[in-house]
């Protein structure tokens, strides 16, 4: 018996906006421990990859991101012992039919037609057995050329999710229709129907069933994001759809785009029914609902007390957070900044987000710690023409060949050896050690060795930005 073949798709390009001030544009939910111990793109991995059957065959994952994530995902697979079959970097945000589509049609290069389990990189699952056992029915289902989503079973009146109408056929479910998010008395009524599912954003199909039902519906968006596509350029793992063509392809979701249009139509969409724990974790009042509670409902993370408090979640990330005396509330601290919330309108903390944007603050952006593919940096202090930074190089790495027009750079050695040219010379440093960069310097920070290297940084000058660098050689291929 020739088994079906599965490429699990993991949509990784959302920004977060909700969980701010944790999740930033560059560096967003998917890759942040807010449950258990991995990331919950890593857990979204690990869920796919036991996808295995006596008739099922899972090949490694395509990834769907963007440019500015590429790094972490990798990094974030390599930590899982796992290895992308593609990282497809959207040159920018064009919604969830586009990003599908792009990977159907990378899917589709290797000769064969595989079923695409694709799933976003940023939800929670507490019951792993379940969600594998209806995954493997969905793939069954999508084998025979079915459209299958994932419909979770609610278990309260939800009004932050839409929602799905199943009518049952045969074995399984029929879908009927889609439903937008509904009031509290709406929600009430669905939940005591009975036959209405949560949407979970997870979809089950063969690449070529999608692309086909994408011509039938919105041949637009069809066309353009397989110009964009055929234009491609491949670095390794790396698949960049061309620029210019990508960013005129039409923005639409996949339900807008296809699910919606297909009861009824010549492509069969059915449900297979979700009872797994699952949570989208798309605000702080999902994240307080799956985390451990004590006896008064209150969730903490990280450095917390809390005392005479209900039902409230706090989130520490660099200090001791006290609460007292609160109900309902949400308070979550990074370096640079708090959010304090009432839990039930934790969805609003985009408008914050978006006022930070309108406003042009780095707090929207990025976090004082800051990732980069050689490793991270943390600007610690700062003042009038200085800055002093943190920085960390993974073993075998380095930064750019770079220089500065308006600052000059002092290294002092703390942990391990660091590689340094400076101008004409090259010279090795060992804790405790420094050296000197002065202005207009050409230089480089390299780790030889076999452990992290971490130095501290004291720069000086008139400009300390980000964007006073010339690079002349870097081993990622950045400007």
């Amino acid at each position: 018996m020739s088994k079906i073949d599965v490429l699990p798709v993991i949509m990784a390009g959302g920004s977060g906006t909700r969980l701010w001030p944790l999740s930033r544009a560059g560096y967003p939910k998917q890759f942040l421990i807010l449950s258990g111990n991995t990331s919950l793109f890593q857990q979204a991995a690990d869920r796919l990859a036991t996808l295995g059957a006596e008739d099922i065959a899972v090949g490694a994952p395509l990834v769907v991101g963007n440019e500015e994530h590429r790094f972490m995902v990798l990094d974030q697979l390599r930590e899982q012992r796992l290895s992308p079959s593609a990282v497809m970097l959207e040159p920018t945000g064009r919604n969830t039919a586009p990003a599908i589509t792009l990977a159907a049609l990378q899917a589709l290069q290797g000769g064969s037609d595989p079923v695409l389990v694709v799933t976003p990189a940023d939800q929670t699952v507490t019951e792993a057995d379940a969600f594998t056992t209806a995954l493997q029915t969905a793939i069954r289902q999508a084998q025979d050329g079915a459209i299958v989503i994932l419909g979770i079973t609610p278990d309260r009146p939800e009004t932050g999710y839409g929602y799905i109408r199943g009518q049952a056929e045969g074995t399984g479910l029929r879908v009927e229709a889609f439903v937008e998010k509904p009031d509290a008395a709406t929600a009430q009524r669905y939940l005591d129907e009975g036959s209405y599912f949560w949407n979970s954003g997870m979809f089950v199909l063969r690449a070529s069933t999608w692309l086909k039902a994408l011509q039938r519906f919105r041949p637009d968006i069809e066309a353009a994001t397989r110009a964009a596509f055929d234009a491609r350029q491949t670095d390794g793992a790396f698949v960049r759809p061309s620029k210019d063509l990508f960013g005129q392809v039409p923005s639409e979701s996949i339900d807008y785009a296809v699910m919606e249009h297909c009861p009824g139509s010549e492509f069969p969409l059915r449900m297979v029914p979700l009872d797994a724990g699952w949570n989208d974790l798309g605000a702080w009042e999902a994240v307080w609902q799956v985390a451990p509670k004590d006896n008064d409902g209150n969730a903490s993370r990280g450095d917390a007390i809390i005392a005479d408090s209900r039902n409230t979640l706090v989130h520490a990330t660099s200090r001791l957070v006290s609460a007292v005396g609160l109900d309902n509330i949400v308070v979550v601290e990074t370096p640079d900044a708090v959010l304090v919330a009432d839990r039930s309108k934790s969805q609003d903390v985009k408008k914050i987000v978006n006022s930070l944007t309108a406003s042009q603050r780095d707090e929207h952006n990025l976090h004082r710690k800051v990732h980069r593919p050689w490793g991270w940096y943390d600007s610690i202090d700062m003042g009038e023409r200085f800055q002093v930074k943190r920085i960390m190089v993974k073993p075998g790495a380095s930064l750019s060949l770079q220089m500065h027009h308006h600052r000059a750079e002092h290294w002092i050695v703390v942990q391990g050896t660091a590689e340094v040219v400076n101008g004409d010379k090259t010279i090795l440093l060992s804790e405790n050690q420094s050296t000197y960069i002065p202005l207009g310097q050409v230089h480089r920070l390299s780790n030889p060795g076999k452990v992290p290297l971490e130095i501290i940084e004291v720069q000086s000058g008139s400009y300390l930005g980000e964007d006073d660098i010339v690079r002349y050689q870097d081993t990622y291929g950045r400007n």
